[in-house]
């Protein structure tokens, strides 16, 4: 009878172990088991995307304030859409804001950093759907080596 008793306890402890052991990994990887909450979607342009991806975190001063959504070609021009899904509780962005690629570290993961623009009575806010006009694209660290390596042997000698 101890036995049992010692297995089912065991049992027990190993799955409180699992259990934790995925919950962690969900911390670590800034999602959740619900998702995040309400949101509303928001669209931007860019000449080049780089490596960001979906589900990468859209940020303002470091906060999270959402994740990427949907990463899609647009069908006039070919240039990379990307679909911003905001937390709802960062509703009032004016149409004075920008949205850049930037980079975590030299080597890091890509994200979307958002510059709220300045709040004035003759701006609206941006609504859902809406399009971000003022973007930056990603730094590309190989075109940037390659625009070095180009100027450094054009100089005349």
């Amino acid at each position: 009878m101890v036995s049992k008793k010692t297995e089912l306890l065991v049992g027990i402890f190993v799955a409180l172990g699992i259990l934790a052991l995925l919950m962690l990994s969900l911390k670590v990887a800034n999602t959740g088991i619900s998702g995040g909450g309400e949101t509303y979607q928001l669209q931007a342009k860019f000449d080049n995307i780089g490596g960001l991806k979906v589900r990468s975190p859209i940020k303002v001063g470091g906060v999270v304030v959402g994740r990427v959504s949907k990463i899609s070609l647009a069908n006039d021009d070919y240039t990379p859409v990307v679909t911003l899904d905001i937390y709802t509780q960062y509703n009032n962005f004016s149409e004075a804001t920008s949205v850049a690629i930037l980079t975590s570290g030299l080597l890091g993961e890509q994200y979307l950093g958002i510059q709220p623009g300045f709040v004035d009575e003759s701006l609206d806010t941006l609504k859902p759907g809406d399009f971000i006009e003022d973007t930056k694209p990603a730094l590309v660290l190989e075109e940037l080596i390659g625009q070095f390596l180009f100027s450094q042997g054009s100089g005349d000698e």
